[in-house]
């Protein structure tokens, strides 16, 4: 009898450990993005956002409909870009959006997309006269960027000064004051930032490098989640929800 109660007991103990150990598929995906207008942004204003409801932007768009094509549980937050990016570093099923990929990138992450593009921008403040036909010739000038952003690690890893902040966001005021000579921003997403900010005039002079954006996920996020991320971004561009998202925004 005292066997058979101790034998009760260690199949107890035993599938009571199984009960504790979480199932890979039912892992939910943390996905991080940044105010970077028009691509991903706070639909309040706000600077962080907890709610998916509360994020638009054409990234953001392009993610929610591949997740919606899936399975998959998640959530989307909105904090700053560096917050968001070193979580996708270190830990596994967490993301950022939208990203730029490249061969310095490919390995510490795994790639969904490209989900669209951005064209590197420089902008001068208003009422400049400043001309310029290569990077090269803005050597030695002060540049507005942020951390962790491509950007910015282009113009370090090339010797070019940068002032780099936590956001993008306060960057067209600090040019506007004279702060720094020049920032390096997206085409489309200067004039957002510029706006709201309430600056006016910023003046484009010289665009570069047309690049891709993507979804980064960890490199722990299992290769069966890759799969359905990746099969939904198929799925989103032979239904039409692709294009239909890029004509939106003017793309």
């Amino acid at each position: 009898m005292r066997n058979g109660v101790r034998l009760i007991a260690l199949m107890l103990a035993f599938f009571g450990s199984l009960a504790s150990v979480p199932a890979s598929a039912s892992e939910k995906l943390y996905l991080y993005t940044e105010n970077f207008p028009p691509y991903n942004m706070s639909a309040t204003g706000r600077a962080f956002e907890h709610n998916e409801n509360s994020i638009d932007g054409i990234c953001t768009e392009m993610v929610k409909a591949i997740l919606q094509t899936t399975d998959l549980d998640y959530v989307i937050k909105l904090r700053n870009w560096d917050y968001g990016y070193n979580r996708a570093l270190d830990k596994k099923n967490h993301g950022i959006f939208c990203t730029t990929f490249t061969e310095e990138r490919e390995p510490l992450f795994k790639w969904v997309g490209p989900l669209t593009k951005n064209l590197w921008t420089i902008f001068a403040a208003s009422g400049t006269n400043l001309k310029i036909d290569k990077l090269e010739d803005t050597k030695g000038m002060l540049y507005a960027g942020y951390r962790n952003d491509v950007m910015t690690e282009y113009l370090l890893e090339r010797g070019y000064k940068v002032s780099a902040m936590e956001s993008d966001d306060i960057n067209p005021k600090r040019l506007e004051l004279g702060q720094v000579d020049l920032w390096i921003a997206d085409r489309l997403a200067g004039p957002y930032f510029a706006s709201q900010q309430d600056v006016e005039g910023l003046q484009p002079i010289y665009s570069f490098n047309d690049t891709e954006l993507y979804l980064a996920m960890n490199p722990g996020t299992p290769d069966e989640v890759m799969k359905k991320l990746t099969d939904g971004l198929e799925k989103i561009k032979s239904n039409g929800m692709y294009e239909a998202i890029e004509t939106k925004y003017g793309l």
